[in-house]
C-alpha cells in the first residue's frame, strides 16, 4: 500500500500519528484534501423524485415496547384474552379508533400517520432495538443482551444524521437523552452509536433529569480553576499554533477536530447552548402541559434542542424507580395496571403536548416526530396477566416533517399478530426518515476504512407522504 493511501485512510478514520503529521505537511497534503468529500453524504435520487424538506427529527423511543392492542391497533371484536381490558375511542380521523387510554392523542390523529404492520421478526429487546435504530437486522435475530461488536456495528440514525449534516454549530447535530437504553440498566443495546462510521459521529449522550429544580449540564461550565480570561489566552495560543500547522491543517481529520473544538468552545460559552438547557425559560403552563416527570421534561427539552438547530434527538423512556422492569413498557406482569397507572397517561400527555407545541410554533412541518419502540406485545396475555415480546407485527406512528396526517397504512390480522397488508420493516422506516430530511436511501456514507454504505436498503413509504 502506498504511503499516500495509508495517510488517506488514517485521516478518514480520524487518527493521525506523528509520522502522518510530518508526511501530510511535506507536500502530499493534497492527498488528504482529496479525501474530504468522503466525510459528507452526497444526496442521490432518481429523476423526478421530490425529497422532503424536514430540518429535524424527534424520536420518542418507548423502551420495552408499547403494545399495539392498547394503542394504535385495538381489536374490540376479539376475545378478552386478546383485546385486553380496555375499550376504544374514536379519533379525529374518520374510521380510526384507538385505545381508550390515549384521549389527548386521539384528538390529534389528523396530524399523525399510523403504521399497523411494522415487522422486525425479532423478539429480543437488544437485537430488535438494534434493527429499529439502524434499519439493519441483527445477526443473529433474537439475541438478548447483545452488545456492540462486529458484525453488528451499523450506525444509529442519529449518527447518520450527524454524518450528512456538516453544518457544525454550537450544539451537536445528534443528541440522545435522558439515558442510554440498557438491559437491566447495565448492558447497553447495540445500535446506539456511530458504529462503522467512527466515534466522531456518535450522538451526544446526555444523561440528565430535566424535571429537577436545579437541572443543569455540568459539562457546560469551565472548571473553577480556569477563568474566562485564561480560556481566551489558551484560544489565542491555539490560533497561533494552527496558523503554523501547514498543509496538514487542511486535512479532513484536522478540519473535523477544529469543528469539534469550536463546538466545544461554543458549549462552554453558554451563550446559545446554555439557554437551550434552561427550562426555567418555559412557562409553568407549558411545563405542566408536558408533565413534570423526567421523561416528559426530556420531551420538552427535545423540542428546545430542535428549535435550536439539532438535527436528531432521541428521547428514551426514562427509568421509573420502584416499578417492575424499571418502569419500562416491558409489561410481562400487571400489564393493565401499569398501562393505566402511568405508562399510557404519561405518554399521552407528553406526546400530545409535543405535537401541539410544535404546531403552535410553526415547527411541525419541518420536524418529523417518530413514536416507536423496539417491538410490540403478544396477542394473548400470559399467566402473569402480562403481555410478552412480539416483533412479528406491531404499530408505530409518524407526524410532521412532510408526513400526511390522518393516514393509516397497513393492516394486521384479527389478533394484531401478523400483517395482512402494508407490511413494512425498519429499513423502510429509515429510508422514509431520511427522505423527509432530503436524502435518498441510496445516499452513500463511508466507514472508517473508506468503504461506502447506503443510508438504507429499504424503500420510502410513499403511502404516508
Amino acid at each position: 500500500m502506498s504511503r499516500a493511501r495509508e495517510f488517506s485512510q488514517s485521516i478518514h478514520g480520524g487518527h493521525l500519528t506523528r509520522r502522518d503529521w510530518l508526511f501530510g505537511g511535506t507536500g502530499l497534503g493534497g492527498a488528504a484534501i482529496g479525501m474530504r468529500g468522503l466525510s459528507a453524504g452526497q444526496p442521490v435520487s432518481s429523476p423526478g423524485t421530490v425529497l422532503g424538506r424536514a430540518k429535524s427529527v424527534i424520536v420518542m423511543f418507548l423502551g420495552g415496547g408499547p403494545p399495539q392492542h392498547e394503542t394504535w391497533d385495538p381489536k374490540p371484536q376479539a376475545s378478552e384474552e386478546v383485546r385486553g381490558a380496555f375499550g376504544t375511542i374514536a379519533s379525529k380521523t374518520p374510521g380510526l379508533f384507538v385505545g381508550e387510554l390515549m384521549p389527548r392523542t386521539a384528538q390529534l390523529t389528523d396530524k399523525i400517520a399510523v403504521l399497523r404492520a411494522m415487522v422486525t421478526n425479532d423478539n429480543a429487546h437488544s437485537s430488535s432495538g438494534y434493527q429499529m435504530m439502524t434499519g439493519v437486522p441483527h445477526i443473529p435475530l433474537n439475541a438478548e443482551s447483545a452488545i456492540s461488536k462486529p458484525p453488528n456495528l451499523a450506525p444509529h440514525w442519529g449518527a447518520m444524521a450527524k454524518y450528512v449534516d456538516q453544518q457544525f454549530g454550537a450544539l451537536p447535530q445528534a443528541v440522545t437523552l435522558p439515558n442510554r437504553i440498557a438491559n437491566m440498566g447495565v448492558i447497553p443495546w447495540p445500535g446506539q452509536t456511530a458504529g462503522v462510521l467512527g466515534p466522531q459521529y456518535d450522538p451526544w449522550l446526555l444523561t440528565c433529569d430535566p424535571s429537577q429544580a436545579d437541572f443543569k449540564i455540568p459539562d457546560l461550565a469551565l472548571p473553577k480553576e480556569i477563568s474566562g480570561r485564561r480560556l481566551e489566552k489558551r484560544l489565542a495560543l491555539l490560533k497561533q499554533v494552527n496558523r503554523r500547522a501547514g498543509r496538514v491543517a487542511d486535512s479532513s481529520a484536522v478540519s473535523r477536530l477544529n469543528r469539534q473544538t469550536k463546538q466545544a468552545i461554543g458549549l462552554l460559552n453558554r451563550s446559545k447552548s446554555g439557554s437551550v438547557f434552561d427550562l426555567s425559560q418555559e412557562s409553568d403552563a407549558t411545563r405542566d402541559r408536558y408533565g413534570r416527570t423526567r421523561w416528559a421534561q426530556s420531551v420538552l427539552l427535545a423540542r428546545r434542542l430542535v428549535e435550536a438547530g439539532v438535527s436528531l434527538v432521541q428521547i428514551n423512556w426514562a427509568r421509573v424507580d420502584k416499578e417492575p422492569n424499571g418502569g419500562s413498557w416491558d409489561t410481562h406482569d400487571k400489564h393493565n395496571d401499569l398501562l393505566k397507572r402511568y405508562l399510557m397517561p404519561w405518554m399521552d400527555q407528553a406526546y400530545s403536548a409535543l405535537l401541539t407545541d410544535l404546531s403552535d410554533r410553526g415547527l411541525l412541518d419541518e420536524t418529523l416526530v417518530l413514536w416507536v419502540g423496539e417491538f410490540g406485545h403478544t396477542p394473548k396475555f400470559n399467566a402473569r396477566a402480562g403481555r410478552d415480546h412480539w416483533g412479528h407485527c406491531f404499530s408505530i406512528a409518524l407526524a410532521g416533517g412532510g408526513v400526511q396526517g390522518g393516514v393509516v397504512h397497513g393492516e394486521s390480522d384479527d389478533r394484531a399478530a401478523y400483517p395482512v397488508s402494508g407490511r413494512v420493516e425498519p429499513r423502510d422506516l429509515m429510508a422514509t426518515v431520511f427522505h423527509c430530511l432530503g436524502y435518498s436511501p441510496d445516499t452513500e456514507l463511508h466507514d472508517t476504512t473508506g468503504r461506502p454504505l447506503r443510508i438504507s436498503r429499504g424503500r420510502v413509504i410513499e403511502q404516508i407522504l
